[in-house]
């Protein structure tokens, strides 16, 4: 590929929006190049088919977070580990989102077929457990942490974080679905997790003395959570936010 750092963003912006308007299935080169302002035919200059850039498209937004967790590795490690639970947490009215994370579970359900794009996956899980991993660790380290297995703790809470994002995208943010009550509604199905999560699993791993930092203060600090626009959106959405912020596909 060997377009301008410029070009590569718009394209991978085009492919964001064009996932948040069509969804997977029903996508088309076309629908991307109209979303980028591109021609159909610069697109197949870069990418022979459509799944050759998705999955260039998953591959940027997995190497973004890998940057992320780089340069927010010196950050305690309390912090780290609660913004890596925040980072799952995303609200009703954030739609762009909701329809975005469906485009990528309908990518995500292709993993059992296409080797490449089960490739993409399993680098994501694989890191998204690593960097969980790499936060307790560091955290047992300093002794704020308690011992425990951390592989098998990594992996409990990216599978109750994920499998609370996609609840919430399947069945609704409630913990009754579309039609809880209004009151219920309001309170997403990922935050009710997220708290229960920092209250059940993380709280008992601190040593004697050490406290949480607010999960208000830490979701109001985070300047990209999963489902943001990797290439675009906000000045800096992808490539200045907080430390340890998982990425998820």
């Amino acid at each position: 590929m060997s377009e301008q750092p410029g070009a590569a963003d718009e394209i991978m912006d085009g492919v964001y929006r064009a996932l948040c308007r069509h969804g997977y299935a029903g996508l088309t080169m076309q629908d991307i190049a109209d979303e980028c302002s591109k021609s159909k035919s610069l697109l197949h200059y870069h990418y022979d088919t459509k799944e050759d850039l998705l999955v260039a498209f998953l591959s940027r937004v997995i190497s973004d977070f890998e940057r992320r967790v780089t340069r927010g590795a010196d950050a305690p490690p309390v912090e780290r580990l609660v913004a890596f639970v925040g980072w799952f947490v995303f609200e009703p009215a954030e739609t762009e989102r909701e329809s975005f994370h469906i485009g990528l579970l309908e990518m995500r359900s292709q993993g059992p077929f296409n080797d490449r794009i089960r490739e993409q996956l399993l680098r994501s899980d694989r890191l998204l457990r690593e960097t969980a991993a790499d936060v307790l660790s560091a955290g047992i380290d300093a002794g704020v942490f308690r011992e425990v297995d951390v592989d098998e703790t990594a992996a409990l809470l990216v599978a109750t974080l994920d499998g609370a994002r996609t609840r919430q995208i399947t069945l609704g943010t409630g913990l009754g679905g579309e039609d809880s009550e209004a009151s219920e509604a309001d309170i997403a199905y990922t935050r009710t997790v997220a708290e229960a999560t920092l209250r059940r699993i993380v709280e008992p791993l601190l040593a004697e003395g050490v406290a949480l930092p607010s999960l208000d203060e830490t979701l109001e600090k985070l300047t990209a959570r999963t489902g943001e626009n990797p290439a675009g959106g906000s000045p800096g959405a992808a490539r200045d936010s907080e430390p340890g912020n998982g990425t998820g596909t």
